[in-house]
């Protein structure tokens, strides 16, 4: 607190709070009475160089601290709801990185306000000395320290103005950042539209990246593509989660029905058993049928006796319906066996010319086409079948989820070996780097044109939502330590210029 005082109480160009003058109601440029504290009113900062330091700075001093006190609560509170509000509380905030560069700026103008006491002391003393005859050197020492003061002044004056009104004067163009705030905003955000979000920029800046190049070596290394493969699996079990599975079901139930719906399938279904008969593939579906029929009439021998016995006149003897029924049951048996032992049984040539016919049927008659779409219908429209249709979502879901978090299943290996082959093209393919660099160049073209006057408005907008003061404090305390220094140089450079105008002179008047 004592080093603050101290920098605070230097001069009327060393300090950083502005404050009200005592005793004087807002000058132009003061603000409008919305509760923002504007520069434009007098600080102790903005006194003479070597201003005073006595009790009536003070005064305005603790009125601008207890003004910024109570102005700082409603700011707050106002923050969130203004554009940007985010951006206006962090860009408020004062850190300590902050404060420590703040008094990096108040040692550097305390240097500044030295140097230009000391061109001051020296320029009162080199007119006591040539009022005393001191001879011509202190003509040349009064000519460079005057100059040196003008020179310093005018530095003060210029950086100064550049955050608040020199002496709390209504001088035009001053308390440039504060006044025009929203104005270098909007011109900030135009020179990095112009600049910065141009075509050509963009494609020069990626082209000369190589993001081609550079992302296949990246995922041509093991780990990253296991990184990548988990981040994949993580967004996948991510976004199946969200989905809700009802939504789903429907959705692909409706789906597959009005596809299907849509479709004719007789002529399909007639190709594929066209082509399966051309080729014997339905034979071992023949074979597995009679084969089955064969072991369930060995084992079932008394069922079929008896259903025939069954149907038999109730006028007929027993042991007559007894005898018709051992031979239906021999005979479909010989039948049966014969048909599983004897590939080219009669009964296997008339099934084959029989799909033959259907194939055909399927394909080209009219009313064999309809009676299967009507079928089709039917069997679609009932629920176990619909039920089935959305169940098949569950299934499936919980299949790629167990996959995604398996590091062992197939489809994170796939995925892994496909991103690690993904990557060496890349890094050898010229012609694969130049078509991945042109898709990125293109969307982020299209991006940067399309949406160019939304991205500058992120500039716009969050400059606009800060506080002038605070703005301009932050700023102050980022680069006000390098402005200091233009005040140093035009003191040293003020007097290296009074020194030799004043020699010209002497020479000239010689």
């Amino acid at each position: 607190m004592a080093t603050r005082q101290d920098g605070e109480r230097t001069n009327g160009m060393n300090g950083d709070q502005p404050h009200p003058s005592p005793g004087h109601g807002p000058r132009p440029g003061d603000g409008d009475g919305d509760g923002d504290r504007r520069p434009g009113r007098g600080t102790a900062d903005d006194g003479a160089p070597g201003g005073d330091t006595g009790t009536g700075a003070g005064a305005a001093r603790g009125a601008g601290e207890a003004g910024a006190a109570s102005v700082a609560p409603a700011a707050a509170s106002a923050a969130p709801s203004a554009p940007g509000g985010v951006a206006a509380r962090a860009m408020a905030a004062f850190s300590a990185a902050d404060e420590e560069k703040q008094r990096g700026v108040r040692r550097m103008k305390t240097i500044a306000l030295g140097l230009l006491l000391f061109v001051a002391v020296v320029y009162a003393l080199a007119e006591w000395a040539a009022h005393r005859g001191a001879g011509a050197w202190a003509g040349y020492v009064s000519a460079a320290a005057e100059a040196g003061m003008v020179g310093a002044l005018a530095d003060w004056f210029a950086v100064t103005a550049l955050f608040r009104r020199p002496l709390g004067l209504p001088i035009p163009h001053t308390a440039i950042i504060p006044t025009k705030k929203d104005q270098l905003g909007v011109s900030l955000g135009e020179f990095v539209g112009e600049n910065f979000l141009s075509e050509d920029v963009v494609r020069g800046r990626l082209r000369a990246v190589g993001i081609g190049g550079r992302l296949g070596a990246w995922l041509a290394v093991p780990d990253h593509a296991d990184r990548v493969t988990a981040e994949l699996a993580a967004a996948l079990r991510g976004a199946l989660t969200v989905l809700r599975d009802s939504d789903v079901q429907a959705v692909v139930g409706e789906a597959i029905t009005r596809r299907a719906g849509a479709q004719e399938i007789a002529p399909g279904i007639g190709r594929m058993l066209d082509r399966v008969v051309a080729d014997g593939g339905h034979k071992r579906v023949v074979d597995l049928v009679v084969t089955r029929a064969h072991d369930w009439l060995v084992l079932h021998g008394d069922s079929v006796m008896g259903a025939v016995q069954g149907g038999a006149p109730g006028w007929t003897p027993r042991f007559v319906d007894r005898k018709v029924g051992e031979r239906v049951y021999k005979e479909l048996l010989r039948f049966v066996t014969e048909m599983r032992d004897m590939p080219a049984h009669p009964a296997r040539g008339a099934l084959d010319r029989f799909l033959t016919d259907f194939a055909a049927d399927l394909q080209s008659d009219t009313e064999t086409r309809a009676r299967v779409e009507r079928l089709k219908t039917e069997v679609l429209g009932r629920g176990e079948v619909q039920d089935l249709i959305a169940s098949a979502w569950t299934a499936v879901r919980s299949m790629i989820v167990s996959a995604a978090e398996d590091e062992r299943s197939e489809l994170r290996l796939r995925v892994r070996a496909s991103l690690l082959s993904l990557g060496a093209r890349m890094a050898q393919d010229a012609r694969l780097r130049d078509k991945v660099d042109g898709w990125v160049e293109g969307a982020a073209v299209y991006v940067v044109t399309t949406y160019r006057k939304e991205i500058t408005s992120l500039i716009t907008d969050t400059v606009a939502s800060w506080d002038a003061e605070h703005t301009t404090r932050k700023i102050e305390a980022n680069i006000g330590r390098d402005l200091q220094f233009i005040r140093i140089n035009g003191t040293v450079v003020g007097s290296l210029a009074g020194l030799l105008i004043h020699t010209v002179s002497r020479m000239l008047g010689a």
